[in-house]
C-alpha cells in the first residue's frame, strides 16, 4: 500500500525550531520608515486609492449614523409596541 498524504507531511520547521532573532529585533520607528522605501513604487497608487476608500466608507458610515433620524438605535419596550 501506498502511504497517505497525510503520513509523509512533516512538522513545520518554525513551529520546532524557531528562526534566530535579529540583533536588532527592536526597530524604532524611523527605521520602519525607512523600510517603506524598499517598497516598490507600483504599489504606492493602490495604498493611495484603498486610503481613500476606507476614508471614504468611514466618513459615509459616521455620517448616515449621525444623521439619519430614521434609524433605530435601541430597541423598543414592550410597553410601546401596538398589539
Amino acid at each position: 500500500m501506498f502511504p497517505t498524504q497525510a503520513m509523509r507531511m512533516q512538522p513545520s520547521r518554525p513551529f520546532f525550531h524557531p528562526a534566530p532573532k535579529e540583533a536588532h529585533s527592536a526597530h524604532t520607528i524611523s527605521q520602519r520608515l525607512r523600510m517603506i522605501k524598499k517598497c516598490p513604487p507600483e504599489l504606492i497608487p493602490l495604498g493611495v486609492v484603498l486610503g481613500v476608500a476606507v476614508g471614504a466608507a468611514v466618513y459615509s458610515s459616521i455620517k448616515k449614523l449621525t444623521s439619519d433620524k430614521t434609524l433605530r438605535l435601541y430597541r423598543n419596550s414592550p410597553e410601546s409596541r401596538e398589539h
